[in-house]
């Protein structure tokens, strides 16, 4: 009876550690199994080998779970314009369907968008001749040509996320397709000089640029490509770098709740993002050097590329811009900066908490602006 008194206690005090190791061990080795990401069903409609184009069908289940642990109902009626997703550069798609309850395709599919998403690929060194008017210029014209043949309607939505965003808001001022109804341009840069602390960093790095290029004619286009290509791993520790704090306190909370199977797993999920990232092309930076920090020229309704005769000013979709108030890559100021760069006669801003991340992904901006976004396209569908 003393033995399997002893050994009960013996079994309660240890079984915790076991637990922390186990959950451990899979965090570090296993990551794969415990992620939650990428659980909603879609068909790939295009793919180059680089660039993907995907389809979410309509939804099987007649509910999907919230943040908040409520359910929503999956609507039936289908909304009339197709909505495309455009993604950023530098990241993998995990963020748009992160947690079956924090999905953002599996709500706006919930909602009846007839749902297309753009996958830009993991680019390896042979993508470097790759500058940013390949994406917006040439990749994104042909997408929405699978788009338009695929879904039977000729007129669009797009959403576009950071760089998704630019590349959405450049489309459309190329001036060639009258037939994008919506922007909706999440944390999406405009003024590279107006950013907050990163825009005094780049407005000390314009004026040596310039002088450098007009004292030695040396331009950073004359750099090779090869030689500017920033890896996936750089990426992202740069992201991690603009929350260190943020960063290391999410370690710190693993420690601590080792034992709680549905907190690693939930980090596993979040790291399956954040931990792998997507090199940008030598040419991307280049670009980035000089169009967006060097000449800022967005700002001044320009597109960055060379010979164009875009502009922002035939930009005549309506627009709905979401900014993060806590966002250190693309402040509000910076990206409100569009507004009166276009002619669009609706336009529609709106600030949220949150950092560059969140406001797209987050539990937050589920509740701030999911449904903002969602009923903005349906009043105008």
């Amino acid at each position: 009876m003393i033995t399997d008194t002893l050994q009960q206690v013996l079994d309660n005090t240890t079984r915790p550690w076991r637990q922390r190791l186990d959950n451990g061990r899979a965090r570090l080795f296993q990551a794969d199994a415990l992620s939650q990401a990428e659980q909603t069903p879609y068909e790939t409609l295009f793919d180059d080998g680089l660039v993907k184009l995907r389809y979410y069908p309509p939804l099987q289940e007649n509910a999907i779970p919230l943040t908040d642990g409520t359910v929503m109902s999956v609507s039936r009626d289908t909304q009339r314009t197709p909505l495309v997703l455009v993604a950023p550069l530098a990241v993998n798609m995990l963020i748009y369907d992160l947690f079956p309850q924090r999905s953002l395709v599996r709500y706006l599919r919930a909602r009846g968008f007839e749902l297309y998403m753009v996958d830009w690929g993991r680019p390896g060194k042979h993508h470097n001749h790759l500058s940013l008017s390949s994406y917006f210029a040439d990749y994104l014209p042909k997408l929405l040509v699978q788009v338009r043949q695929h879904s039977g309607k000729q007129q669009l939505s797009l959403h576009g996320w950071s760089f998704g965003g630019l590349f959405s808001l450049c489309y459309s001022a190329l001036g060639q397709d009258p037939d994008i109804n919506n922007l909706v341009l999440v944390g999406a840069p405009t003024d590279y000089h107006r950013n907050g602390a990163l825009g005094a960093q780049y407005r000390r790095f314009s004026r040596r640029a310039k002088w450098i290029r007009s004292t030695t004619g040396l331009r950073i286009h004359d750099v090779p490509a090869g030689l500017l290509r920033s890896p996936g791993w750089i990426n992202s520790l740069a992201f991690k770098l603009t929350n260190p704090v943020g960063s290391l306190q999410g370690y710190w909370n693993l420690v601590k709740n080792l034992h709680d199977r549905d907190f690693v797993s939930a980090h596993a999920t979040n790291g399956a993002f954040l931990d792998d990232m997507v090199a940008y092309p030598g040419g991307v930076i280049q670009d980035i050097i000089r169009y967006l920090w060097t000449d800022n020229v967005v700002a001044h309704g320009q597109l960055p590329m060379e010979g164009t005769e875009g502009h922002l000013n035939q930009v005549t979709a309506n627009v709905l811009n979401v900014t993060g108030a806590s966002d250190p890559i693309v402040t509000p100021e910076c990206s409100q900066a569009m507004e009166p760069l276009i002619c669009s006669k609706d336009k529609t801003f709106i600030t949220i908490e949150g950092g560059h991340m969140g406001i797209l992904g987050s539990a937050a901006a589920q509740k701030q602006s999911w449904g903002r976004i969602a009923d903005w396209l349906i009043e105008r569908d």
